[in-house]
């Protein structure tokens, strides 16, 4: 299995179980959602490249850390995966967005794309995609896979749950890709839903069913 990093940081957790139970109002979730993004925003992109740069303080000049290269890209699969996006733009409100829109054929579980819209030079950036959970890992691969196409070489997949299958999958067929997430689960039901989980994180965003 390649990378995975579980980020376990208490507020996580405890915001995560809130999101588990099915007594949470859509409201609540999505907002649960939208600040577990936003600090697992921190820790996707804890090493991005830095160049000193001269500032002018109140007191004197200072060379101090500033973001170097180009803006990167956040690339949520549509539909769920929108919901990471504004607690992450709210840390990087320079990045770029690019959107994949996927669906799970129910019979074959299998990923079928429908929609893909992303900034022109999104080869030269690094693209972080994003989608709640990564369950079969059918839809992470094809979106990742789909990126490659358009030459992206720089890639990171953020989830809020992970099965065990689905990691094995994505690493077989993506295994320089490295995953971060709040917790793994147990395993995927005969549908592809994660156990314990919390549900289609789709409906529970949006108050569909």
């Amino acid at each position: 299995m390649g990378k995975v990093h579980v980020v376990d940081h208490p507020l996580i957790q405890h915001k995560l179980t809130l999101m588990r139970a099915v007594s949470t109002p859509t409201q609540s979730f999505r907002q649960l959602l939208n600040e577990i993004g936003m600090m697992l925003c921190y820790e996707v992109t804890r090493d991005l490249p830095t160049e000193l740069v001269e500032v002018e303080t109140p007191l004197g000049l200072t060379m101090q850390p500033h973001l170097s290269g180009k803006k990167l890209v956040f690339a949520p699969i549509l539909r769920a995966g929108v919901g990471f996006l504004d607690g992450m733009l709210e840390l990087v409100p320079a990045a770029r967005v690019a959107h994949i829109g996927l669906y799970r054929d129910p019979a074959t579980l299998q990923a079928v794309e429908y929609y893909f819209k992303a900034p022109s030079d999104v080869a030269e950036r690094l693209v972080i995609v994003m989608d709640p959970m990564l369950a079969t890992g059918h839809s992470a691969i094809a979106a990742i896979r789909r990126l490659k196409e358009r030459g992206v070489r720089e890639i990171r997949f953020v989830c809020l749950l992970a099965a065990p299958e689905g990691l094995v999958s994505f690493h077989a067929a993506l295994p320089e890709v490295p995953v971060w997430t709040a917790a793994i689960d147990d395993h995927l039901n005969d549908h592809g839903y994660i156990v314990p989980g919390l549900g289609d994180a789709g409906d529970r965003i949006y108050g569909t069913r």
